[in-house]
């Protein structure tokens, strides 16, 4: 079972009845999402753009219900992971080798740069109450408070002790993410404003970036493949397809909204004057109206749990992705599957441990999300048509315009953010 299963999973556990009908596996991997990436990418979107940039978080969170629904309805009917799936459905040699490559690379490179910003997440946090652990090397700054997160995060998986912390620390996020739709609703934004900025793109080839960054925050490449799994935990049967999109859309939008709302209080918060974005205090700003001097130590202990919870799950995630792509059998404890989230939490920790501004670090990550998100989902709508592995329950012709939808707008914004970088044409 993999951890992501794990986030929230005493809340889930002693829900009553009716409630367990809309909240289940969907939103323990929306909390997932709700991680450093996600805080910080908002952040910097409604500080850059203020509510201009709201119609991305829509389009991402629709992406996301649209994916994980296929995701879901592929566990629930198959009973096997998505991995698994793309695996035993490339029937040629070749092709099954290059598949299995082209995905395993994507999760896997866009796993150690999101966990890079996992780590520097969990460092901004940690900077807020202690002086950071720096060091110089031939000119080179290296930041050793990186690898005292990552020596923790290893810990934690290496020992599997991973159900009580990250109980904790989510705990810790969910409070926080409370915190942010208070203070959306206390500044009373200017709701006219925020409809324009919703329903009206105008995107500036100079916000091309942060659009494809909040994509990659939202839709998570690593979730699907986390997603497929879990609801094999809760749903038994291709009965219960129509409870499960149920939940997938209130869990994804629970999450949304917490996005939304990040952006909102933090366009609040730059309104008329420039706010410069480096820190964990820099982000605090717009928690102010609501908590006054502690928003600085509550921002600092939100960010510190938010990176730790995530730093744990994206090498997990990867191993698990590998696993099933690359067919192995075996435990938590098998040695190729620790190999996996070994490299991934390791590259983490040097991207993170360089001199690197930090929010720059997370910022990236999520843009190598949104990159390498076309890839993924490109193979999950092959294995979405494939009448053998799902009979009925395959795509229908609107589940696949929808997916097409998808895959060109993020293919789309994707280039053009490249292409504003590199200038291929």
């Amino acid at each position: 079972m993999s951890l992501g299963f794990y986030k929230l999973h005493t809340i889930y556990s002693v829900m009553n009845n009716p409630l367990k009908k809309y909240f289940g596996p969907s939103t323990l991997v929306a909390a997932a999402f709700i991680g450093p990436g996600t805080v910080t990418v908002c952040t910097l979107a409604g500080v850059r753009s203020g509510y201009s940039l709201l119609w991305a978080l829509l389009f991402s969170i629709l992406a996301t219900i649209i994916l994980q629904e296929m995701t879901g309805r592929l566990g629930i009917v198959t009973r096997k992971g998505f991995g698994e799936a793309i695996r035993e459905n490339l029937e040629n040699p070749l092709i099954r080798i290059a598949g299995a490559l082209l995905v395993l690379s994507a999760i896997v490179v866009g796993n150690i740069a999101y966990e890079g910003g996992n780590i520097s997440g969990a460092v901004l946090g940690w900077e807020e109450f202690f002086i950071g652990i720096d060091i110089t090397v031939n000119g080179v700054t290296v930041r050793l408070t990186s690898m005292l997160i990552g020596a923790i995060a290893f810990w934690v998986l290496f020992t599997g002790n991973f159900k009580r912390i990250v109980m904790i620390m989510t705990t810790l996020v969910g409070i926080m993410s409370i915190v942010f739709v208070t203070t959306a609703i206390v500044i009373k934004p200017d709701i006219l404003e925020m409809l324009r900025g919703m329903f009206l793109p105008t995107p500036s080839p100079d916000e091309l970036l942060t659009v494809i960054a909040l994509v990659g925050t939202t839709v998570v490449p690593y979730n699907l493949f986390l997603h497929a799994s879990t609801v094999q935990e809760r749903y038994g049967h291709v009965s219960q397809l129509s409870e499960m999109r149920v939940e997938n859309t209130v869990g994804i939008v629970l999450g949304g909204l917490i996005s939304i709302c990040v952006v909102i209080t933090s366009a609040g918060a730059a309104e008329g004057h420039t706010v410069d974005i480096a820190s964990a205090a820099d982000m605090a700003v717009q928690l102010e109206p609501l908590l006054g001097s502690w928003a600085r130590i509550f921002m600092g202990v939100g960010l510190f749990a938010a990176g730790i919870t995530s730093a744990i799950t994206a090498p997990l995630a990867a191993a698990f992705a590998a696993k099933g792509i690359l067919g192995w059998k075996g435990d938590l404890k098998d040695l190729k599957f620790r190999f996996i989230w070994i490299i991934v939490l390791v590259s983490g920790v040097l991207f993170s441990s360089l001199s690197i501004n930090p929010v720059q670090l997370i910022e990236f990550a999520q843009v190598a999300n949104g990159i390498t998100l076309p890839v993924i989902a490109i193979f999950l709508l092959f294995i979405m048509n494939k009448p053998l592995l799902l009979g009925p329950n395959r795509n229908t012709t609107r589940q696949n315009i929808f997916g097409i939808i998808v895959i060109l707008v993020t293919l789309l914004v994707g280039f053009r953010s490249l292409n504003s970088v590199f200038n291929f044409l």
